[in-house]
């Protein structure tokens, strides 16, 4: 499969999936959903050119983190969106499947973490979260794709969506994902850069249809990492 390294001033070429109510995009890493305190290019810049004919733009109907690239489901209007917020809102609803790589890794092929979390601070601007069993519960499946060179290639599945979840759980457990710079070893603005991919989203929007399932390629800035565990003869 071809790594869509598409910038995202070409958000049209990112364009996964596009019915009557939902748009499926791989966003790219580096690039923020939302406008921030500190200002910068964000998702939000480019939208404009998803209308497809309708009089608003999409809006994004849950987060990534800025340095997470791969599947971002967008409301095309009012309605869409509020559905959509229901299911995502709804802890196991949204089927999300998510590809690392991290330091190390786990000894065995699959389990799951079972972690409450919470924030760090009490400041209400941060996002910093922190292993607490006074914290919200958070659960993780993950399971082990391939290994190599010092790293492991996971699948995690989020059960909740607490923020910062698969990064905060993988760095308690031992094996930080590579890049990380707030829970594992990175260095911020180095490469390379957080090694976190949404691969895959499976959104049952539809009651009497199958859910929408939805596949975002490999990108290009973990490429190396990935054929280094075998994602090439995984195909």
């Amino acid at each position: 499969m071809v790594p869509n390294d598409a910038p995202a001033t070409d958000i049209g070429t990112r364009l996964l999936y596009r019915d009557a109510l939902v748009l499926v995009i791989d966003k790219p890493a580096g690039l923020a959903v939302h406008p921030g305190p500190k200002g910068g290019e964000t998702l939000t810049d480019h939208l404009d050119a998803l209308r497809f004919g309708l009089p608003r733009r999409p809006e994004a109907a849950h987060r990534l983190d800025r340095d997470t690239s791969g599947c971002l489901a967008l409301g095309r209007h009012a309605k869409a969106l509020a559905r959509l917020n229901k299911l995502f809102a709804a802890s196991g609803s949204v089927g999300k499947t998510y590809w690392a790589l991290v330091e190390g890794g786990p000894e065995a092929d699959a389990g799951s973490i079972d972690l409450p979390l919470a924030r760090r601070s009490d400041d209400p601007r941060s996002w910093w979260m922190k292993a607490d069993p006074s914290g919200d519960p958070s659960l993780t499946h993950w399971r082990v794709l391939g290994r190599g060179g010092g790293l492991t290639w996971l699948a995690l599945t989020p059960v909740t969506g607490r923020t910062h979840q698969l990064r905060v759980h993988c760095a308690a457990s031992g094996f930080p994902i590579l890049g990380d710079p707030i829970y594992g070893s990175g260095q911020r603005g180095a490469t390379p850069s957080l090694q976190l991919h949404a691969r895959a989203l499976s959104l049952p929007l539809y009651p009497k249809k199958p859910p929408i399932v939805v596949e975002a390629p490999a990108p290009e800035h973990m490429r190396a990492g990935l054929l280094g565990c075998g994602y090439e003869a995984a195909g």
